[in-house]
């Protein structure tokens, strides 16, 4: 597996996500994947070699193995950390054709075009629904390998006698012993441990995503509301100053007709009827 090309990826998730998805790659990057590379597959190295058995029965020794261990912890816990890096990949793809969206647009109408996307890596639209699907399946993945695991190792257990019994070719009951059981069952624990953490940041991720969209549709409704409001008021003010003006405008001509016939008929200023001089 190439570790270097799996950090790649990460550090690319990495710019799109939130606080709690920065929080999630770190503890997938420090506390499972170096453990996994530096320390478990040293312990998991020998397990087949060093797996004996009270038997020189031929083939029992596999049997045996391939009974109790039908998929090596180191292995599906490599597996386990391939799935559930794949659907961040999601959100890189869904960034990734925003972007070449938003480049076709500039060579079709030109550089100074306007933009589709205020920004390609903001989490709105169907990018917003991608991540929240994206932790859900990472979730998803964490909930099921958890499950293979404590469904094959009764909880999870690294006991140091195994007993074979009814295996062909091993005859009655054959006992074999784990190497360094203790050592194994410590890290078994501390990769549940990681894996548990990182189902509890995903809903936390989750709850913070929702609880963000709900706010900020809220915050929408009032200031759609306000500028509702603010308008009827300037259009009834409005609606005021003509009616006033309309309900002046028979005045004026009144008093315009009566100058007209009489040029001694002036205005009075306290009064709106004209005072004639006689």
């Amino acid at each position: 597996m190439d570790w270097k090309t799996f950090q790649g990826l990460l550090s690319g998730v990495n710019k799109y996500s939130t606080a709690f998805g920065r929080i999630w790659l770190s503890v997938v990057f420090v506390f499972r994947v170096l453990v996994y590379v530096v320390a478990a597959e040293k312990v998991w190295g020998d397990e087949q070699k060093d797996f004996d058995c009270n038997t020189r029965q031929p083939g029992c020794t596999n049997v045996c193995y391939d009974h109790f261990f039908p998929i090596s912890h180191i292995r599906l816990w490599a597996l386990q950390l391939i799935f559930v890096t794949c659907p961040s990949l999601l959100v890189i793809m869904h960034v990734a054709y925003r972007e070449d969206r938003e480049k076709k647009n500039r060579m079709k109408n030109g550089e100074n075009c306007s933009k589709l996307y205020s920004n390609t890596g903001k989490k709105h639209g169907g990018l917003w629904w991608t991540y929240l699907l994206s932790l859900f399946f990472k979730m998803g993945i964490e909930i099921t390998f958890l499950f293979i695991l404590h469904k094959m190792w009764n909880s999870f257990d690294m006991p140091r006698l195994v007993k074979c019994t009814n295996v062909d070719p091993c005859p009655n009951i054959v006992d074999c012993y784990i190497a360094r059981p203790t050592e194994k069952k410590v890290f078994t624990y501390f990769m549940v441990a990681a894996s548990a953490i990182c189902i509890i940041l995903s809903i936390c991720e989750i709850f913070y995503l929702i609880f963000k969209r709900v706010l900020n549709s809220i915050s929408k409704c009032k200031n759609s509301s306000n500028h509702s409001v603010t308008y009827s008021k300037a259009s009834t003010c409005q609606c005021h100053v003509k009616l006033e003006q309309a309900e002046n405008k028979p005045k004026n001509k009144q008093l315009d007709s009566l100058q007209a016939s009489d040029p001694s008929c002036q205005p009075s200023e306290k009064v709106h009827a004209p005072s004639c001089s006689t």
